[in-house]
């Protein structure tokens, strides 16, 4: 029998054409991570070394202090009364505010800030170490800077990898559940299970058509990042490629395990969400999952989103070859087989 005669071919072609018949399915698969690579992107572009926000609130010894800070190319001075300074450090608009006090000699300093704040704790030593050196302070020892930026290790060249996995979990999920779910609804399912047609070649062709998208999603993505932020994939291209398409058959089954009872789409909806909701914040899409307590990091590193990231990261930015990712592999593999086994065994055609 020919390919172009088999059921799973017509079956996956009818899928693609329903995809790309959807504009916005096919924004919302190619082109909303360009746009969060390109705002993300820009927002944490490399712009040299930091500039802290500093106000200096108005006083006899106010204008030295600016004097002094504004020799600081790393310190954005600014000099305000107590009242406006208060104000902008309750907002995030400075790190620190500097008061030298009501004496006409420098000789005190209070120094405002939130240590909660990631950076004021750094920009509060960073000004106290230009003050003291301006009222005379000798260093001991001379030092040098040498900015160096390791291969990988920009922010953007983190996200993308992270940005991927979630363009493939979303797919994954949203075209398998949503699609059969949608179905079900409209007692679609029922009247195909009369027919000749193999059961189990309508389930394939959710993955078939979702895995030829796959290297589309993957040339788009990392094409559009080396254009736009200089992303390069320092490890084999056809390891990312398969790595990728292990994935997207991993949370396919995910997808066809919430779609396996829901007998609507909003219930679809929310099962959706429960799913990827958790491992967007979990899995390390946006930050590092190493942010979390160290008792909960076993079971994060078995969420297949976290495998898909971890696994990734190593290969595009660090070189690693796919062999060396064996249990972001098992991970993937285990997860595949799991949900598809349970979600057939659960599957309801009415």
């Amino acid at each position: 029998m020919a390919l172009s005669d088999s059921p799973l071919f017509a079956l996956s072609a009818a899928r693609i054409r329903s995809f790309l018949r959807e504009p916005g399915a096919v924004f919302w698969t190619f082109g909303f991570p360009l746009l969060i690579t390109v705002a993300l992107g820009i927002a944490f572009r490399n712009q040299g070394p930091t500039r802290f926000a500093v106000a200096v609130a108005e006083g006899p010894r106010a204008a030295a202090i600016v004097a002094t800070l504004k020799q600081d190319d790393a310190v954005d001075v600014r000099m305000l009364s107590a009242t406006e300074a208060a104000a902008q450090l309750r907002t995030g608009a400075v790190l620190v505010v500097v008061d030298g006090g009501t004496s006409p000699t420098l000789s005190e300093l209070t120094y405002a800030f939130d240590p909660s704040r990631p950076e004021a704790p750094a920009a509060r030593r960073a000004i106290d170490d230009r003050l003291q050196r301006g009222a005379g302070r000798k260093d001991v020892l001379t030092a040098t800077d040498r900015v160096a930026v390791a291969r990988g290790s920009r922010y953007v060249d983190w996200l993308v990898p992270g940005l991927l996995g979630m363009q493939l979990l979303s797919g994954a999920l949203w075209g398998t559940a949503w699609n059969i779910v949608t179905a079900r609804q409209r007692k679609l399912l029922k009247r195909l299970a009369a027919t000749p047609m193999r059961r189990a070649h309508y389930l394939l062709s959710f993955r078939v058509a979702g895995l030829l998208f796959v290297p589309v999603q993957v040339l788009i993505l990392f094409v559009f990042a080396r254009v736009a932020f200089g992303v390069v994939v320092h490890g084999s291209s056809l390891a990312v490629l398969a790595l990728s398409l292990l994935a997207s058959w991993s949370f396919a089954g995910l997808g066809l395990l919430c779609a396996s009872r829901a007998e609507n789409t909003e219930t679809a909806n929310g099962l959706i969400n429960v799913v990827t909701l958790p491992m967007y914040i979990l899995s390390g899409v946006f930050f590092s999952s190493a942010r979390f307590p160290a008792f909960v990091q076993p079971a994060v590193r078995l969420l297949p989103l976290s495998a898909f990231n971890e696994a990734l990261r190593h290969i595009v930015n660090d070189g690693a070859s796919l062999a060396s990712q064996g249990f972001p592999l098992a991970v993937l593999v285990v997860w595949g087989v799991l949900s598809s086994v349970v979600a057939l065994r659960l599957f309801r055609w009415a």
